[in-house]
């Protein structure tokens, strides 16, 4: 047969031609991709599956927004289970809004579009100082988060009719003064209280138990002293770091990158004013906005007529705190450091002008320009070292974009090593020992990726000790491992945790003793309530719980009022036991004027926010909104892991 195909190529390529190519056209390369390896469905909406690698990309792209933001972020919280789980959530309420924008007709005119991208500051800092679009810098920075102009522009309607949904609740949302004033009275509501605690330590304190205990508690719970399976594993991360390290930045393209982008990376343009504020919030009675606009005038009349007397009438009347005391002076600034009117304002005054009225949403400002500061042009000396930097990493992302199927294929192709992938690469082999299927304490990178761990203790790792898949564990890193050793479950000896059984024996009696007291003393101080030994009177609130737990004060709070004093037994759990005496109620202080009208209008929010979740449920039953994946559960104390991974590179 092989000799046929070798003497009559042409025919044989030209069948396979027929055979391959029409099934491409049909199903696609994509087809290929998921008949083989078919991602698992991990949520369902309106019929439409969402599957594993979207919810991967969702979070990676979360985690990638975060990390900018917050580059301090421990990286484990970002990709706990419960951070990934949060993540899937947001997927299903978004294609739960989608389906419902859909099924509503709501759209985005092009009016609306043109108005969000006008106003985002992503967008705004890419301006001319005509005032017009760099569309080159546009596409720039939309092509490192991988979209084109039309892509961006699509999500951005899309998130725009979306949320429209739920708008009509949002926008609607009223609550009474009555009904928040009742809610709030009894929410902040304080009563007087006493309390006798009975801790945990104070009866383990008096407890010594025989090695009989021990050993019966030991047997009674294995499951508590249990060493998790455990493994040492070598593995390699190919990211664009170590794509960095290989690449040498050409004098020509550092050149030629300056004359395109000088402008745009030198200084901002700064400017130096002082306004007069005078307070009006979008969300004041138009009566109030009004009142506030016509003082401003008033205000902005004075001072053109006498420029000179700005400052005072600042100190006088501005109602900014931070810039009146200092005669409305904020310093210099750049454009993007104000709201968008205040500097769409201050960039096309000249120095010494004053402004007619300006609004935002803190109200109405006056502005007095009073320098500008015109950052001098940078020669390409000073700049190189910031340029050399943006091209290396615009080089790195693409060859890091171009070899990372070279570092997939090789990591699976010769899965019984990963040599030839880090020569191949230049990678560095890096090992971990004592890995655990969960994150251990310490543990960094890779090593705290669910994904990953999950993929090195798969049967087929474990098993033929073969590498794992390339697994992506953030933005533009790829890593693959292998076992070098692994160890199974176990449960560990008495002898290695006795110390271990000891306090979780004491700490389990000591809390059956506290509640045991705790319940026979309840029982005799209500039969004769003037033996009751208690504490001082304490006056208790949810806002102010006098450092008490939060048991005590909901058992407080909870208590009948028509039948003070009452006593009440609380089981803390760990802790023990309390009692508390419940004397009376107090009423609530009356608030401020001011400080009555923030909690109204908190209150309000509230209850839209519990109008808008209710409507959200809604809308997830009519679409048959459905999670396919375990929420997971927070572990408890008794249930983290002994051991501990250690790290060596």
């Amino acid at each position: 047969m092989f000799d046929f195909i070798r003497k009559h190529t042409k025919i044989t390529m030209g069948l396979l031609f027929l055979l391959i190519v029409p099934s491409f056209v049909l199903f696609g390369l994509d087809g290929y991709t998921n008949s083989r390896d078919k991602s698992p469905v991990v949520a369902r909406v309106d019929g439409q599956e969402i599957l594993q690698t979207e919810w991967d990309r969702a979070h990676s792209g979360e985690v990638d927004k975060l990390r900018a933001s917050m580059p301090s972020l421990d990286a484990k919280l970002l990709d706990s289970p419960e951070a990934r789980y949060a993540t899937l959530e947001r997927l299903v309420r978004d294609r739960v809004l989608a389906a419902a924008a859909v099924k509503s007709k709501l759209g985005t005119s092009d009016q609306r579009l043109a108005r969000e991208l006008q106003n985002a500051p992503e967008i705004a800092s890419l301006r001319r100082p005509d005032g017009t679009l760099d569309m080159e810098r546009y596409r720039q920075l939309l092509s490192s988060q991988g979209m084109t102009p039309e892509m961006f522009e699509a999500n951005v309607r899309t998130d725009l009719s979306n949320r429209q949904v739920l708008m009509g609740v949002m926008g609607s949302g009223f609550a009474s003064n009555a009904a928040a004033d009742t809610a709030l009275n009894a929410y902040f509501e304080k009563r007087q209280i006493q309390i006798a605690r009975f801790s945990t330590a104070d009866y383990a304190a008096k407890l010594n138990p025989t090695d009989a205990d021990l050993d019966a508690f030991y047997k009674a719970n294995a499951n508590l002293f249990q060493a998790p399976e455990q493994a040492n594993i070598e593995y390699v991360l190919f990211d664009l770091e170590t794509v960095k390290k290989g690449i040498k930045v050409a004098e020509a393209d550092l050149k030629t990158y300056f004359d395109q982008n000088a402008q745009r990376l030198s200084a901002k343009e700064e400017r130096r004013a002082s306004h007069i504020l005078i307070t009006s919030p979008k969300s004041a009675p138009d009566a109030d906005r009004q009142k506030a606009k016509a003082k401003a005038t008033e205000l902005a009349a004075l001072v053109k007529k006498a420029p000179d007397t700005f400052a005072d009438v600042a100190r006088k009347n501005s109602q900014d705190p931070g810039s009146a005391p200092s005669g409305g002076d904020l310093d210099f600034f750049s454009r993007d450091a104000m709201v968008k009117p205040f500097s769409d304002a201050a960039f096309v005054m000249k120095k010494g002008d004053i402004s007619d009225l300006v609004e935002s949403e803190f109200g109405y400002h006056i502005i007095k320009l009073t320098d500008i500061k015109t950052p001098k042009q940078r020669t390409y000396e000073e700049m190189k070292p910031e340029l050399e930097a943006d091209v290396l990493k615009q080089q790195a992302q693409k060859k890091f974009t171009e070899t990372v199927e070279g570092f997939t294929n090789a990591v699976y192709e010769q899965s019984d090593s990963l040599k030839p992938t880090a020569d191949r690469l230049g990678l560095e082999i890096k090992t971990a020992t004592g890995i655990t299927r969960k994150p251990q304490p310490g543990a960094t990178g890779a090593l705290t990726n669910a994904k990953f761990l999950n993929a090195i203790f798969a049967p087929d790792t474990i098993e033929k000790k073969r590498n794992t898949e390339a697994v992506e564990v953030a933005s533009n890193q790829l890593v693959s491992g292998r076992i070098t050793q692994y160890t199974p479950a176990r449960t560990r000896p008495l002898a290695e945790v006795k110390d271990t059984v000891r306090q979780r024996w004491l700490a389990q009696r000591g809390a059956e003793e506290a509640r045991k007291d705790g319940a026979a003393k309840l029982a005799a101080w209500k039969a004769t309530p003037a033996t009751a030994v208690m504490s001082e009177i304490l006056s208790v609130s949810r806002d102010q719980p006098q450092k008490q737990p939060l048991q005590v004060i909901d058992a407080a709070l909870r208590t009948d009022a028509a039948a003070l004093p009452a006593l009440t037994g609380i089981d803390l759990g760990a802790q023990g036991y309390a009692i508390v005496n419940v004397l009376k109620v107090l009423p609530r202080e009356a608030s401020l004027d001011a400080t009555a009208k923030q909690e109204r209008d908190q209150y309000t929010q509230w209850w839209t926010s519990a109008e808008s979740l209710a409507y959200y449920n809604v809308l997830k039953d009519r679409f048959k909104a459905e999670i396919k994946v375990a929420k997971p559960e927070r572990p408890k104390a008794d249930q983290l892991p002994n051991a501990e991974a250690t790290t060596t590179q």
